[in-house]
Order: structure tokens, then C-alpha cells, then sequence
């Protein structure tokens, strides 16, 4: 009970909440999240199953340290290794299941290679594996795997 007080929004809050404009997301439309995060990948080769980008660490995908952020690192993995099954005929693919090992960090301005890779794919339902790896170093930042 004392968790649910502490969760629960003010008035005020809720309010200012509800006065936000949030509008639906048009099929094949970006939306803000989408272009925050993802604004300044490269795309450097594209084959059936291969997806190839490379990124320069802005400051705003960062933690209080400086660091690239988990949460950042999960949505590359999240877009990235959906990227590689895309097809525009199709509806976007759902995530189903993802896992992450994070393995290293990477500073603001380090450049990253991020590489997806169809794993297989039966119908639907496909596997697709996302490994983000540190240019300066040559270490791997973190290894995904994820299903769609």
C-alpha cells in the first residue's frame, strides 16, 4: 500500500498529463522517440540477413557518467536487430523476447559498428542477433539477441 501512495500522481500531475498532445503513429511515420534515438546512425551495408551501421555517441544517449546508457544499448538492439527483417510490404515485426549482455562501455564521441544478423526464421517468428562493437578499442560493447 505504501508503494502505491508513493506512485500515485497528484492532481497536478495528472492534469498536466492529460495535456500533452499525443497523436497516433501513421504506419511507416517516425515518431519522436524513434528519431531521438536513432538520429545519427549510419548505414553502412545492407544484405538480406546483414544490417551494418555505425554511430558516433551523442552526449543525450548517455548516463550520469558518461557513459552510453543500458537503456540506449537496449534500443539499438531493439531497432537494429529489427531493421535486418524489415520489409515494407509487411506489418512491423513485434518484439517477442530479447536478451543483452553488456560486456564494455563507450564514451561520447566513440564511434560504434553495430552489426545484425538474421539467425534464422520459421514463418513470422525470427531471431536476429545485434552485436555493438567499440571502433577506438576493438571491444564489444554488448551482445543482443532478439526474437520478433
Amino acid at each position: 500500500e505504501k508503494a502505491k501512495q508513493l506512485l500515485e500522481l497528484t492532481k497536478e500531475e495528472t492534469d498536466a498529463v492529460h495535456k500533452l498532445p499525443v497523436r497516433p503513429k501513421k504506419p511507416g511515420q517516425s515518431c519522436f522517440y524513434t528519431f531521438f534515438t536513432l538520429r545519427g546512425i549510419r548505414v553502412d551495408r545492407v544484405e538480406p540477413g546483414l544490417v551494418v551501421c555505425t554511430l558516433k555517441v551523442p552526449p543525450r544517449l548517455t548516463d550520469r557518467s558518461g557513459k552510453l546508457a543500458s537503456g540506449a544499448i537496449a534500443n539499438l538492439v531493439d531497432e537494429i536487430g529489427c531493421a535486418v527483417i524489415y520489409d515494407k510490404d509487411l506489418p512491423e515485426p513485434v518484439s517477442v523476447d530479447m536478451s543483452i549482455s553488456y560486456m564494455s562501455s563507450a564514451d561520447v564521441d566513440d564511434e560504434l559498428e553495430i552489426v545484425s544478423k538474421l539467425l534464422g526464421q520459421k514463418g513470422r517468428y525470427s531471431g536476429t542477433s545485434v552485436v555493438i562493437k567499440n571502433k577506438r578499442n576493438g571491444e564489444i560493447v554488448a551482445e543482443g539477441r532478439h526474437s520478433l
